[in-house]
């Protein structure tokens, strides 16, 4: 049986829980938050009675196969460090780290202790997005020339809607849009397209004063709400990303990919996706993700294809061997690099070239 510990309730509860139900041969046996009445309202309805609102305590306390962690981001290395201290595999939320610095100690102390590493970068576990990836690496769009996603939401739009202290407003905790999404967004891209070569963008606070949404007393916001970068890939290919909070209305996340043979368009909102080859109609080609239909999931892809990464996971673990599918810390670094680099080139108004050559 894997033991595992999972430190941080809320997307345990919507996301991980729910997900190790269907994997029999792991078993939840601790969970950490920051909160007390947050670790026992996540861990009760699954009969978890080991909670904690020490995570030291709880890795102290306990012999763990894996630690899932789901915090801020100023705390996913020290986490994970500790957990594979412990001799813990470690599953990480995105963004990596603070920095590349952070990831490469990260990946550097799992080789050291021979411990599988994975960055939940859930939706290459997506059905429609390996669909993507097949349709891309099998030629059948050709060359691909560019590619655009906009991904437009309302949430940080209205200056009360965030309380006070609230951590993904907070720079200095890792939160803003660039870590929350932009990572998610890197890592596509370098999925589909391979390495970038280069990259231009900028991670703006476009709404900077706020009212707490409970008490209405005036707080500053630090991380960004607003964040676009363009990337040109080592192949050629030139990808853009704009990323907004502040929108007045939700537009989804939006993804378009041109080649010389075929185009393709795939929409959040109804998570279809078409593809026209050259001088053609768009057909819808969408994949329906099994996992979908197991009982006791929260709805939604990001929730859904988490069970596939853990399954995954758990199934390396079992077996004794590496990952066959799945960001691992290699790819989080690489991540992490491209992140930094939008960062500085905030700063510098400049294009920030990258060389992944070390991150290996």
């Amino acid at each position: 049986m894997i033991n595992v510990g999972i430190i941080g309730a809320s997307f345990a509860r919507d996301a991980y829980l729910p997900a190790f139900a269907h994997i029999k041969d792991a078993q939840v046996v601790a969970l950490a938050s920051g909160r007390m009445e947050s670790a026992q309202a996540a861990a009760e309805p699954y009969g978890i009675t080991a909670v904690y609102d020490d995570w030291k305590k709880m890795l102290a306390d306990h012999k763990l196969d894996l630690v899932c962690i789901a915090t801020p981001t100023v705390m996913h290395a020290p986490m994970t460090l500790a957990a594979i201290a412990k001799g813990a595999h470690v599953l990480c939320e995105k963004p990596t780290a603070m920095n590349a610095g952070e990831a490469r100690q990260m990946l550097d102390a799992a080789r050291k202790a021979n411990r599988l590493h994975m960055i939940d970068h859930e939706l290459r576990f997506n059905p429609t997005r390996m669909r993507i990836a097949e349709l891309i690496h099998g030629g059948d769009l050709g060359e691909i020339r560019h590619v655009n996603i906009t991904n437009i939401g309302a949430s940080w739009a209205n200056p009360a809607s965030r309380p006070k202290g609230d951590w993904w407003s907070d720079a200095s905790m890792g939160g803003g849009r660039m870590g929350a999404n932009g990572s998610h967004q890197v890592d596509m891209l370098r999925w589909w397209l391979g390495e970038p070569a280069s990259v231009v963008g900028q991670a703006l606070t476009v709404v900077p004063d706020r009212v707490c949404k409970h008490t209405g007393e005036a707080w500053t916001a630090t991380s960004d709400d607003l964040s676009h970068m363009t990337l040109e890939m080592r192949s050629g290919a030139l990808a853009q990303v704009f990323m907004s909070g502040v929108a007045a209305a939700n537009m989804g996340n939006e993804t378009q990919i041109f080649g010389t043979k075929g185009t393709i368009t795939l929409s959040n909102s109804d998570e279809k996706l078409y593809f026209a080859r050259a001088g053609q109609s768009f057909e819808d080609i969408s994949v329906e993700d099994p996992n979908a239909a197991l009982a006791g999931l929260n709805k939604g892809i990001w929730n859904v294809s988490v069970t596939g990464a853990l399954q995954e996971l758990c199934a390396a673990i079992r077996e004794d061997r590496g990952l066959k599918q799945g960001a691992s810390f290699v790819d989080g670094l690489r991540n992490q690099m491209v992140v930094d680099a939008v960062f500085a080139s905030t700063k510098s108004r400049k294009w920030e070239d990258l060389d992944m050559s070390g991150a290996v």
